[in-house]
This record gives C-alpha cells, structure tokens and sequence, in this order.
C-alpha cells in the first residue's frame, strides 16, 4: 500500500528528520574536534588514547545487538525520542572526565546511545525517502555533516576564547535538548514499513550477501571517517607541525566536501548509477589520504583532507538507503545488520592508527588507512554483480 501525503506534510518529516540528523552532526563533531585537548588535558599517549577511543565504537557495537529490534519493535519515533536526549548527555559526561577510566566509560555510553540514534534517525530517513519516492538520504547525511562543519568552526572559536571541553559540553547539550523539543511531534508518527502489509519481511534473519557486501562498503568508508574524526586534528599537530590554532584546519575541510559531497550525491547516484558513485568514492579517498602522506604540509594536507571528505560523503548514505530497501529484512534491522558490519571501521579504525603510529608514525597509519579505502572500489562491482542478477 502506498501511502499519499501533502507536500506540506512531506516537508514537515523531512525538516524534522533533518533537525535530528543536525543534532547528531553537532554532537559527535564537538566530541571530535576537542580529542587534542582532551588528549593533552589527560596526558595521554599515541597509543594510550587508541585505547581509550576503542570505548566508543565498543559501545556502539553494544547497541548494535538491540538497537534494530528497538526500533522494530517500538517504533524509530519513541526510540530516538529517548535515546536523542541521552547521546548530548553523554557529551556531557566525557567533559566531566579528570581520569582516563572516566572518559572510557563516558565514551562507551556515548557510544551505545549513539548508535540507537543513528538506527532509528536513518529508519525514519528511510521512511521520508519512501513518501518521495526518490533519493533524498544522502541529503540527511548532508545536513549531519554540515553541522559537524559548524561544530567544527564553533569549537575553534571555543578554543581561542580557552573555555573547558566541559562548559562547550554544556552548551551543545542545551542547544540538542531544545531542537530536539521542538521538532520531536514532527517525525514520521510511524515506520512507514509497518503500513505496507503485502511486504513479508522478517525480524530475526541472517544477513543474506546483498547485506553483507553493503556493510564492507560501509566498513571502508567508515574506517577512513574514523581516521578523520579522531585523527586528522593530530595528525596536523604532530606531523605538520602546526600550531594549536591551525590544527582543526584538516578537519573543517573534511567535514566541508563530506558536507557538499552528500547534498550532490543524490544527483550524482541518479545520473551514474550507485555503483559508479562507490567506484570513484573509493579512489578519491586513496588520492586524498596519500596526497596529505607524500606532501605533509599545510595547503597539501588540507586538500587532501578536502579529497577525502568528497570520497567519504556519499558511501555510508548509499549503503543505508540500499539496505532499508531490503526485500527480506525489516528497514531497522536491516540497516542494524549493515552498521554492525560498517562500524567495524570504527572499531577497529581509531585504535589501530594509535597502535600503529606509536610503532611506526602517524604518516604510515594514515597510509595504511588508505589501501583499506580501496574496499569501497573494490566491492562496488561485487555490489553491482549482485544487484544485475536479481
């Protein structure tokens, strides 16, 4: 059964779910861009803080074995209603952190409500994208990294004016709780899934290969974002050799293309197929992140940095927007099972750089990183192979 709504009512879901995407782009970004001064605050080593990072991803690994049955079985609306106002929380709790135990189990809830409302924002995603009848998701990915651009350039502006992570915290959780309050009646009052009864799809399944191939590309996208989000803000201290004031300067430009990038994306998925759009994604991150490897300097690294945000921007919408479109799997478990599988990426992706530059330097991390961003390309024609013969 299709369902037909106003374009009044159209617009309403999708400014809503745009709000939140908007919500969550400010929080992780304000956790992001502020890792170098929580890193020196504690006195943390290369190695020690990827240890400690590997709390985020552990906890957003935690949720990932609830999170698609939440959503299933409550509905995306009363999911990320609650779970919305928890994840700016747990900001908090990180910039409350005096001792290393503390930030880790900061960052493990800040992990585990993040990925319930990443789950239920992107099943609501899925929904609005259904009511248009086009591609519209990688547009909410667009606004999520817009605001980590904003967020980015604000907590500049908070570092020159010397105010504590914690007080930064603050204001971002006030801001999140009041966009939140004012946009929550607005969300897609139900999964739109739940309407259309002629569609058999299960809860409990096991990922079939279309699921699968859908989450590596995701891991490698992911893999590299995670580099960026964590690393590239120390990567410009340490290895270029910037001043404090300059050293955010890689990770606005990131957010900057991923930002453009996504908004382009839909037209782009259009006109080249989605397989062509990973292919080229692929190669774009490897040129990136190898540019800013072979010439450390300051307007190299930012356009490699530049490069890489354009390659990362529209992956993870695409793998998303195909998996919710699954013929067997309901859209929350769905996406669950392709996150699980991309989050790897974070897993694994912070804590390695870590281990690895302490070992080598953060120059071989980042190319190493690199390669791995060749799996998008890689997997796209698996991807494609898969989709011709259904």
């Amino acid at each position: 059964m299709q369902i037909k709504l106003s374009i009044p009512t159209q617009r309403y879901y999708r400014i809503a779910v745009s709000t939140f995407f908007f919500i969550q782009g400010i929080v992780f970004a304000s956790w992001a861009s502020r890792i170098p001064d929580i890193k020196n605050m504690l006195g943390l080593s290369d190695a020690g803080l990827g240890a400690v990072l590997f709390s985020l991803p552990m906890g957003q690994l935690t949720a990932m074995t609830v999170s698609g049955i939440l959503v299933s079985k409550f509905g995306s609306k009363t999911t990320l209603s609650i779970a919305a106002v928890f994840y700016p929380l747990a900001l908090v709790g990180i910039g409350s952190a005096h001792y290393v135990w503390q930030l880790s189990l900061a960052l493990y809830f800040f992990g585990i409500a993040g990925n319930i409302c990443n789950i239920s924002i992107n099943t609501q995603g899925v929904g609005v994208e259904r009511i248009y009848r086009r591609s519209i998701m990688a547009s909410f990915h667009g606004i999520w990294s817009l605001a980590g651009f904003m967020a980015g350039l604000f907590s500049t502006w908070i570092v020159s004016m010397h105010i504590s992570p914690f007080v930064h915290y603050i204001i971002i959780f006030l801001t999140a709780f009041t966009l939140m309050s004012i946009v929550r009646s607005s969300v897609l009052p139900r999964d739109v899934s739940k309407n259309q009864t002629s569609e058999k799809r299960k809860m409990f399944v096991m990922p079939d290969k279309y699921i699968v191939v859908l989450g590596i590309v995701a891991f490698g996208s992911m893999i590299c974002e995670g580099t960026m989000f964590d690393w590239s803000s120390i990567y410009f201290e340490k290895v270029l050799k910037l001043p404090n004031e300059l050293i955010r300067i890689g990770y606005i430009a990131f957010m900057l293309t991923m930002a453009t990038g996504r908004f382009a994306a839909d037209k782009l998925v259009t006109r080249f197929g989605v397989d062509n759009v990973l292919k080229f994604s692929g190669i774009t991150i490897f040129t990136g992140l190898m540019t800013a490897i072979i010439f450390p300097y300051l307007y190299s690294a930012t356009f490699g940095f530049l490069l890489v945000g354009a390659g990362t921007s529209s992956v993870v919408p695409l793998c998303y927007s195909n998996a919710g479109k699954s013929k067997r799997i309901l859209p929350g478990m769905a996406l669950a099972m392709v996150s699980s599988i991309g989050f790897l990426g974070f897993l694994l992706g912070p804590p390695l750089i870590g281990f690895i530059a302490q070992l080598f330097n953060l120059r071989w991390s980042f190319a190493f990183v690199a390669i791995l961003g060749l799996i998008i390309t890689l997997m796209s024609q698996k991807l494609k192979q898969i989709l011709d013969n259904e």
